[in-house]
C-alpha cells in the first residue's frame, strides 16, 4: 500500500514538473530546413517551456534545458541489430527522422524530431567526426533505450553547482559517491556526453601541461555535463536555421519589420514611442550633449 502511494505521489510531482506553459513566444526556427540539413550524431539543444525546464535554467544559468541526439531514419542505422532495437521502442513511420533523448517521467526514448516543431532549437555539430564514430555514438545511445531518468543525478548536479557558501557542507553533492553510478538511469546531457566519451571525442576536457610544456587532455566526468556545454564547446559547430534567413547580401534590409510597435522585457507589445524616461540632471545633460557632439563626428545624420 505504501509503495503504491509513493508511486502515485511521484507521478503527480513528475506531471506537475513536466507541465508546459500555455503561452510562449513563437521562435524563429525553420524546422523544415533543419530536418533537411541535420546529420546523424548531431546534438539538438532545446529551450524547454516546462517547470522542470525553468529549474534547469536556474541551475545551469542557460536557456538550453534539454539535449537530444539525432540518429537519422531507420535505414540510416547501418547495423541490423541496432535497427531492430530502435524498432522495438518505436513503431511509427519508418521514414520519420528520429532522435534519442532522456526525459523526466519517460526515461530514455526514441521520438520523431518534429515533436519540437515550434520550439527554440539549435544544432551542435561535432567537427570532423568520422562516419564510423557517428555510428558508434548512435549504437551507444540505442543501447540505453528503456533506461529510467535519473532524478537523483539531477538533484546532485543542482547541489554540485551551488557554492558551499550557499548550501551547508553536509548537503554537498553525492555525485561521485556509492549511489551515483546507476547504470540503468541517466539524464539527457549525460547520456550524450557518455556516448561521445566512448569514441574519445572531446566536449570540454581539462587541459594540463607537463614540465616540458606538452599538453595533456583530462576527461571530465560525463555526469557533470549540461546541455549548455555542447553550445560552449569549441569542438562543436553551432548551426541555426531561422525561418527568415539573411544568407544573401543585404537580405536583412528586406525583413518585414513593424514600424508601429516595440516589445520590452515585460513581453507586451507597445507603441513605437518608448516609455518616458526620467529627466537627466544638469551634469548628466551636459555629458550627454558632449557625447552627442562626439558621436556626430562619426555617425551620419538621419533626416
Amino acid at each position: 500500500m505504501l509503495g503504491h502511494l509513493k508511486s502515485w505521489a511521484v507521478r503527480k510531482v513528475v506531471d506537475w514538473l513536466n507541465q508546459e506553459r500555455g503561452d510562449y513566444d513563437e521562435h524563429l526556427c525553420d524546422m523544415d530546413r533543419l530536418c533537411y540539413e541535420i546529420r546523424p550524431a548531431d546534438v539538438i539543444l532545446v529551450e524547454g517551456r516546462s517547470r522542470v525546464s525553468d529549474v534547469i535554467k536556474l541551475i545551469t544559468q542557460s536557456p538550453w534545458t534539454h539535449s537530444a541526439l539525432y540518429i537519422g531514419r531507420l535505414y540510416d542505422i547501418e547495423h541490423p541489430d541496432l535497427r531492430e532495437a530502435v524498432q522495438y521502442f518505436y513503431d511509427g513511420d519508418p521514414d520519420e527522422q528520429l532522435i534519442i533523448e532522456a526525459l523526466l517521467g519517460q526515461g530514455t526514448i526514441v521520438a520523431p524530431i518534429t515533436k519540437y516543431r515550434g520550439d527554440h532549437l539549435r544544432i551542435c555539430r561535432p567537427k570532423g567526426l568520422s562516419p564510423a564514430d557517428a555510428q558508434t555514438l548512435i549504437a551507444h545511445t540505442v543501447k540505453q533505450l528503456g533506461s529510467d531518468y535519473n532524478i537523483r543525478q539531477l538533484l546532485d548536479l543542482a547541489r554540485f553547482v551551488f557554492p558551499y557558501a550557499v548550501l551547508p557542507r553536509r548537503w554537498r553533492s553525492s555525485l561521485f559517491q556509492h549511489n551515483a553510478g546507476q547504470p540503468t538511469r541517466t539524464v539527457c546531457s549525460s547520456l550524450i556526453a557518455e556516448a561521445f566519451e566512448a569514441v574519445d571525442y572531446p566536449i570540454l576536457p581539462f587541459l594540463e601541461r607537463d614540465e616540458h610544456g606538452a599538453i595533456r587532455l583530462i576527461r571530465r566526468n560525463w555526469r557533470l555535463f549540461t546541455p549548455k556545454d555542447f553550445d560552449y564547446s569549441p569542438y562543436f559547430d553551432i548551426i541555426k536555421y531561422p525561418c527568415l534567413g539573411v544568407d544573401n547580401l543585404t537580405a536583412y534590409r528586406q525583413l518585414p519589420w513593424s514600424d508601429a510597435s516595440l516589445i520590452y522585457n515585460d513581453g507586451v507589445v507597445h507603441g513605437r514611442q518608448p516609455p518616458a524616461k526620467p529627466a537627466l540632471t544638469t551634469e548628466k545633460t551636459s555629458q550627454k550633449s558632449r557625447l552627442g557632439r562626439l558621436c556626430g563626428v562619426f555617425l551620419p545624420r538621419h533626416g
